[in-house]
């Protein structure tokens, strides 16, 4: 029965449906969807910055196209012919050029015809889950009608068929498009295989290529991302915080990646550069010198002039930081503030009531008197830095990206999407923190921080309300109840100027040591939203030593830890190079990567990523569209379609 209040929705619905049979033929179209596999999702998380590693694992879908090529030809090809047509989807166009420079002209029109044929039953495989309307809109413009009649007619084509099917593929090559067509199927086979990416977290940092990884982003055709604490401290330099800029820059500068700050976002690092030559021209700064793969290509003069920029940007912070800490003592980081117990005449500094030596005693930007105050020329040299980060264009369309495909968490499909944790009490209970004089936890708590975090960036009318989450942002990047952080403090400061290992531990919270208990996980699924079997908390973040046997499957299989080391700083660490996760309408399968040697060599010698599968769960009935998320809508809209046509059919609307 149509309630009469419903009339007004189901009177604008008939704007898109006006007649009986154009409702009908929607709802029959929504209810054939309903009955399609699931379309498959990629897991991937913690890349910091390794854009030649993540292009490659987008490009091979974690080993999903590798055995689509296998299912397809099995034992009728050569495993090295197999490896060949992989390289070909994942590189086309660097593929094609080498392949013309080995082929003559007539042999290269052979292997054109050979090679046109298996595209297109590739294609025909990895579309076969989709509905035509969805495959014809993602192929391109150009070619939609050649690659639909070649789909259609590849499939069980009737004899006298076999030769329209030649003539396309030889006309394709005569008129000279055989390069432009197989570039294009290939990418529809890339397209196809995946129907979304998750990224959970810390795109930024360490590695050089963060803002390619963007780019790539930014064409990908659907992607989300829960955001890593690394993320946020970016978010927040770009928002214009300068105590997030600090931060950045000298994260940079600690593994001298300064091609994401100058080619990638025009940043001008002049200042800091001129400003620790004056300030520390003598200075050797030691401690300061920087690390990792990047920095081993610099020679001396230039990786002194990077460790005199480390020293100067980083005392920059600590003073920013305890601008923070005083106008915010909600946060209670006072224990952060460190500078005034230095004794500067004696090179100690009193922790705790225990006096440690300073492992670097030049501090001349320190006065004793006041040892938070900027010195004329430090606010010279962060104001110019955080006008570049607030002025850069690209930064700016980056952030964008971040902000709409992004938030701290995700459910879809029964499973649960963060970086880094849900903070916790000893007893299992959720932690609470006190944001602008109300407490907040669990998912409340996850609520909160999107917004404020939505806040620092976009609420140019209100600036004290900019400047809270300007702050909190940073509260997120190190505070003791930041989801995405966890520990009890940053220990930057002992780091860097103590030696003694002890003081600088950072004490993970307590998630760290109950993530594994089955109850803690299913309590924290149900907080938000997420019961039922099958169930899951995917998780980032927290890498996972593989090489000391340790497992990313945890808490009987609720809880899935998928940072392996994509990045090269954690792969001593973990001894392998990533994890990835694939879910399917078959169930999940967990892919372990050894590391990527180059994309050249990918390309040349069609070496790909050695990974290893593990089949996380087998589904007994295979996931269908009306089993998702995404389902559900499709029922609503079935739902709504069945009133409009009894409304229709009552009279109630012509």
């Amino acid at each position: 029965m149509v309630m009469k209040r419903d009339l007004k929705y189901l009177k604008l619905l008939a704007k898109s449906f006006p007649t009986i049979q154009a409702a009908s033929t929607e709802i029959i179209n929504l209810e054939a969807i309903l009955n399609l596999p699931k379309g498959t999702e990629h897991f991937v998380t913690d890349l910091h910055g390794e854009h030649e590693a993540f292009s490659h694992v987008l490009r091979n879908a974690s080993g999903v196209i590798k055995r689509k090529v296998e299912e397809v030809f099995g034992h009728t090809m050569r495993e090295s012919e197999k490896s060949e047509l992989c390289t070909l989807i994942y590189y086309p166009k660097e593929k094609l050029r080498l392949v013309k420079q080995k082929e003559r002209d007539r042999e290269l029109d052979e292997w054109y015809k050979v090679v046109l044929m298996r595209l297109v039953q590739v294609c025909s495989a990895v579309s076969s889950k989709y509905t035509r309307s969805k495959v014809r809109k993602a192929m391109p413009p150009e070619y939609e009608y050649i690659i639909q009649e070649l789909l259609h007619e590849s499939k069980g084509a009737e004899a006298n068929k076999h030769d329209y099917i030649a003539a396309i593929v030889k006309t394709i090559i005569s008129t000279g498009r055989a390069d432009h067509f197989i570039i294009a199927i290939c990418n529809l086979i890339k397209r196809l295989t995946i129907d979304s990416l998750h990224i959970i977290g810390d795109i930024y940092d360490r590695g050089p290529g963060a803002h390619i990884i963007m780019d790539m982003l930014g064409t990908y055709h659907n992607w989300d991302v829960q955001w890593g604490n690394h993320d946020l401290v970016w978010m927040g330099a770009a928002a214009g915080s300068q105590a997030c800029v600090a931060n950045v820059v000298r994260m940079c500068c600690r593994y001298a990646n300064f091609r994401i700050l100058e080619e990638g976002y025009g940043i001008n690092l002049m200042p800091l550069v001129t400003f620790a030559m004056d300030v520390y021209g003598d200075d050797p700064c030691t401690i300061f010198r920087p690390k990792g793969v990047d920095a081993e290509g610099l020679n001396p003069k230039h990786a002194r002039l990077v460790a005199q920029m480390h020293k100067a940007i980083t005392m920059i912070q600590f003073k920013l930081e305890y601008q923070i800490i005083k106008r915010r003592r909600e946060f209670e980081m006072e224990d952060r503030n460190l500078l005034h117990l230095i004794d500067k005449e004696k090179g100690t500094i009193t922790i705790n009531g225990k006096e440690y030596p300073l492992r670097d005693r030049d501090l001349q930007t320190l006065d004793p008197a006041d040892p938070y105050a900027l010195t004329p020329e430090e606010k010279v040299v962060i104001e110019k830095l955080t006008h570049s980060f607030e002025i850069s264009a690209t930064m700016a369309r980056h952030m964008q990206l971040l902000y709409s495909h992004g938030a701290l968490y995700l459910v879809r499909n029964s499973n649960l999407l963060y970086h880094g944790s849900v903070p916790l009490n000893e007893d299992g209970t959720f932690k609470s923190l006190v944001i602008q004089g109300k407490e907040y936890a669990g998912k409340a708590l996850f609520d909160k921080i999107d917004q404020l975090v939505r806040q620092a960036y976009f609420d140019n009318e209100n600036p004290a309300s900019k400047q809270f989450g300007q702050d909190f942002i940073w509260y997120l990047w190190c505070g003791p109840v930041s989801p995405p952080f966890d520990k009890d403090k940053m220990a930057t400061f002992e780091r860097y100027f103590l030696a003694d290992k002890e003081i600088q531990k950072e004490h993970k919270g307590w998630y760290n040591v109950l993530k594994n208990n089955r109850e803690i996980c299913e309590m924290i699924l149900k907080e938000f939203g997420v019961e039922g079997e099958p169930s899951h908390i995917i998780n980032g973040h927290i890498p996972v030593k593989t090489s000391k046997g340790e497992s990313p499957i945890k808490a009987g299989g609720k809880l899935l830890m998928i940072d392996g080391g994509y990045s090269k700083a954690y792969q001593q660490e973990t001894g392998i190079a990533g994890y990835t996760l694939i879910y399917n309408s078959y169930g999940l399968r967990l892919v372990q990567h050894e590391s990527f040697e180059s994309t050249q060599k990918a390309i040349e010698e069609g070496k790909d990523i050695i990974s290893e599968t593990k089949v996380v769960e087998f589904l007994d009935k295979r996931k269908m569209v009306r089993d998702t998320d995404m389902g559900k809508q499709l029922k609503v809209q079935i739902d709504d379609l069945k009133q409009l046509l009894v409304a229709f059919r009552k009279g109630l609307i012509r």
